[in-house]
């Protein structure tokens, strides 16, 4: 059984390429992946990232934007309002541009480690 570069599969999830090779794409819509990566046949079929992509979110967003939002209230003062439309908003997109990258780099921990199915090759 060959060694699997852990660093170099997780990085190449998060870039959204295939963790086994690199080449192809590891998505076929936003939080869908190939089911078989055209450039090596690798099989994707088998991972299970299930809620862990979104609680890395959660766990980044949270620590990133709580201390921005209280040094923003202290420094700032900003309206009542202003906030309630603001800080969702961030939130939300930044969740947005963050899931699917947190998605390829479960997958490709999971390739590496050769986790749910992906024991084979």
């Amino acid at each position: 059984m060959s060694d699997r570069n852990l660093r170099d599969a997780a990085l190449r999830g998060l870039k959204g390429r295939c963790p086994s090779c690199g080449e192809a794409r590891l998505f076929a819509r936003f939080l869908k992946p190939v089911e078989i990566c055209p450039s090596c046949g690798q099989d994707w079929q088998h991972h299970q990232a299930d809620d862990f992509p979104a609680y890395l979110v959660i766990l980044l967003l949270g620590h990133l934007l709580v201390p921005i939002v209280i040094e923003a209230n202290l420094l700032l003062d900003p309206p009542m309002l202003f906030q309630m439309i603001f800080w969702p908003l961030l939130c939300g997109i930044a969740a947005l541009l963050l899931i699917q990258p947190m998605k390829g780099l479960v997958i490709g921990f999971q390739w590496a480690r050769r986790m749910h199915g992906f024991e084979k090759g």
